[in-house]
């Protein structure tokens, strides 16, 4: 998704977003990832300044926060998906405990060059997910996750559930997680958008 993302060219408008709006972030957010609280919520996306919305290409929304010079990306979302947080954002809040997943070291080397996170790579020893509880899965369909890799500290990539965990379990084959922002990519690679 932001494989080769240039804020200079692939952005095409930005808009302050409305009190209301971000509300509805926030409480996204919440529901997405329900380990973070509404005080930690209300740390990381204070009321001021408000965020600004920055539209990429026709599916995607950037959500930053203004500091000084520029605005700073913090969370994106594809389509209606999952509000996801930037790897930047993840690495500077790193106790923090958005909804993750651990994929072994097997998997490191495709994370990196951008490639989907294959079943396997969480089945197999290192790999790690929320476990399936009363038959419900741990991670549904849809769900966005930050990826980390056996033996780091720090995330690798961003992305959201194509199937759920009790179905990963299962079946152990095909396409696990569509990485939506990995290291390295363009969106890594910004700083802040002017």
């Amino acid at each position: 998704m932001f494989k080769k993302f240039d804020p200079s060219h692939d952005v095409s408008t930005s808009t302050q977003v409305k009190a209301s709006v971000q509300r509805g972030i926030k409480s996204q957010i919440s529901r997405s990832h329900p380990a973070l609280t509404d005080g930690i919520i209300d740390d990381l996306l204070p009321k001021k300044p408000p965020l600004v919305q920055y539209k990429i290409g026709p599916h995607l929304m950037l959500y930053c926060r203004q500091q000084d010079g520029g605005d700073v990306p913090v969370f994106f979302q594809h389509r209606d998906g999952p509000i996801l947080p930037t790897l930047k954002f993840v690495h500077k809040y790193p106790k923090v405990d958005f909804t993750k997943v651990t994929v072994d070291q097997g998997a490191i080397p495709f994370l990196l060059g951008g490639a989907n996170v294959m079943c396997p790579g969480l089945t197999n020893a290192g790999g790690e997910m929320p476990p399936d509880e009363d038959g419900e899965p741990g991670l549904e369909k849809g769900d966005g996750v930050v990826i980390y890799a056996e033996g780091k500290e720090l995330a690798l990539a961003v992305g959201f559930m194509t199937m759920s965990s009790k179905d990963i379990r299962k079946k152990n084959k095909g396409n696990g997680i569509e990485v939506s922002h990995f290291l390295g990519d363009g969106l890594w690679g910004t700083d802040e958008i002017q």
